[in-house]
């Protein structure tokens, strides 16, 4: 299985220990972490899921695979920029957002597109005609966003990486 974790490659303090921790506890379930690959969000999940032998994929948007943070496994440039965004969260089964920038926006908008179930942390809200739309899943800390990530990513497993293993 696999889950996106994406936010901003500079964040709070706070948000870097969410992130911390929601790489802890994917890496406790088996579960391959893929992001973006550089610091931040991106570098404090990597963090957090090596210190638990987890296994990283960074998509990165540049063509240099040396850019990726030091807890990275398998480094992918790219060479595209903000392009690459969509390719992180296509290859995963459901994505964890924290905080984020407007990048990170652009991951949830791909994966809501996609029928990709997006769980929130301290991140982005969103609106419609002044309404406010329910599409991401809320959630409080990083244990109740790992098991909703989870459940709802064995509903999506024929989509992604995972599906072309058991092929």
């Amino acid at each position: 299985m696999i889950i996106a974790v994406i936010g901003d490659s500079s964040c709070p303090l706070e948000e870097a220990k969410l992130a911390e921790a929601v790489g802890e506890q994917l890496a406790r379930q088996g579960v391959t972490i893929i992001c973006g690959g550089l610091g931040g969000v991106m570098g404090a999940v990597c963090r957090g899921a090596k210190s638990k032998g987890g296994l990283t994929v960074g998509i990165l948007p540049g063509e240099d695979s040396s850019m990726a943070n030091q807890w990275v496994d398998i480094p992918i440039a790219t060479g595209v920029g903000y392009g690459r965004n969509m390719a992180v969260v296509k290859s995963a089964q459901a994505v964890i957002a924290i905080g984020g920038n407007y990048g990170t926006l652009s991951e949830i908008a791909y994966a809501l597109k996609s029928g990709i179930p997006v769980i929130g942390l301290n991140t982005w809200s969103l609106s419609r005609n002044g309404k406010e739309v329910d599409a991401i899943i809320r959630v409080d800390n990083a244990i109740e966003a790992v098991d909703k990530a989870i459940s709802l990513a064995k509903k999506h497993e024929g989509y992604g990486i995972a599906s072309l293993r058991s092929q």
